[in-house]
């Protein structure tokens, strides 16, 4: 199949100018963009009128497969407790391990299903899922397996990691033990070379606990990948660029000194706002990691506790407002960088021989993405050269 999208503002989103043109998709793959396209015979034409053409969301950092609500919790937040407090008092992502243990895999499958149906609505073409709420090998088997489930049943892409060190289970003796040798070789077994992650925190794994689980991880043949100085800087940033890791995610309590070092290594910086709005209004200084060379990644962080978010176009929004970045900056942040850090080096970028996952907004300018807040700009949604959702003409 082979179709046109005629007068467009086509915004590569790999930090490349805007053109205003036409982009032609032959099959699954972007064929060719540039200012006078003219139509094929027999080709489909969509008449995009100015409007925005952006690649595909890449969301890469969500907890998107969680069983129960923390409605409650919520409320304790509101009330002045703080999210480390719940935590420690049995709340939190243990409340989200509760509710996983209790729900088989089917429903766990049949809910990211759903919840991936509003991520796609809303621009998200290619998605990464955590497990992380089970805490026990059986129920982080039946996450993994759920996300894989449920991937197969979505038009984009969805790419699972297995977040082993999640929190610690006041109920299990020696939980770090069990995790690095009964949990990661059985998850190894089922599904090697999948990413391995952790949250370094207090009342979560230490950077030593970290550090077991990694080497064990990274001789096992697994990329690495680390939550760390959300709320306290304890050493896990160093740990991660010690280790090679592929990401470090949240950097809210870094140091400036963290931040440069984290922008000469290779490792990819992924900051999640949305954390610091519904939480406690602290951000990441993004600014300080670009200007130092760092590659920067936004994600959603979707989850039932610090970050009940599906929309990218909404993280954007508050990236502008709170990290203080550009809507190109921003933009770049959640497609070819977002990509590159989950190695799907076929997307992300309007490129000819790209993966032609698209979006075309509403708007006529990109930086109404970061001004607008509320509401769905995407009208339309293409994946592999296949439209999968269409809101409006």
């Amino acid at each position: 199949m082979s179709w046109l999208i005629h007068d467009a503002r086509i915004v590569p989103g790999n930090g490349d100018p805007p053109l205003r043109g036409s982009l032609r998709i032959e099959g699954e793959q972007i064929l060719e963009l540039g200012p006078e396209l003219e139509p094929g015979s027999g080709e489909l034409v969509l008449e995009a009128d100015g409007r925005v053409l952006l690649p595909g969301f890449v969301d890469a950092h969500t907890h998107a497969l969680f069983a129960g609500e923390r409605l409650d919790e919520f409320e304790q937040l509101q009330q002045g407790r703080s999210y480390l407090e719940i935590l420690a008092g049995g709340g939190g992502i243990l409340a989200s391990v509760r509710a996983v243990r209790q729900t088989s895999e089917e429903e766990l499958a049949r809910a990211l299903s759903e919840r991936l149906q509003r991520m796609l609505e809303h621009g998200t073409t290619s998605v990464e899922v955590k497990s992380g709420y089970g805490l026990s090998t059986r129920d982080e088997l039946k996450m993994l397996r759920a996300i894989v489930r449920a991937g197969r049943h979505f038009p984009g892409t969805v790419v699972p990691t297995a977040l082993l060190g999640h929190a610690l289970d006041p109920e299990q003796p020696h939980f770090v033990d069990r995790v690095v040798e009964e949990t990661l070789p059985a998850v190894h077994a089922e599904f090697p070379g999948v990413a391995v992650d952790a949250f370094c925190e207090q009342n979560a794994f230490s950077v030593s606990d970290c550090r077991r689980l990694f080497e064990r991880a990274l001789e096992l043949g697994h990329p690495v990948r680390l939550h760390t100085d959300q709320f306290t800087a304890r050493g896990g940033l160093e740990l991660a660029l010690e280790l090679g890791a592929r990401s470090v995610d949240h950097l809210e309590a870094s140091s400036p000194a963290g931040l440069r070092a984290l922008a000469h290594s290779s490792t990819y910086g992924v900051l999640l706002p949305v954390s610091g709005f519904h939480t406690d209004d602290r951000y990441a200084d993004a600014r300080s990691l670009l200007a130092a060379g760092g590659k920067l990644v936004l994600a959603s962080n979707y989850n039932p506790g610090s970050s009940p978010c599906f929309s990218l176009p909404f993280v954007i929004a508050l990236a502008l407002r709170k990290l203080h970045l550009g809507a190109a900056e921003a933009i770049r942040a959640c497609t070819s960088r977002a990509a590159e850090l989950l190695d799907l080096c076929d997307r992300g970028s309007l490129v000819p021989g790209a993966r032609a996952d698209l979006i075309l907004l509403r708007h006529r300018d990109e930086r109404m993405l970061g001004y607008e807040l509320g509401g769905n700009p995407v009208q339309r949604v293409i994946v592999a050269g296949r439209e999968v959702f269409r809101n409006g003409p």
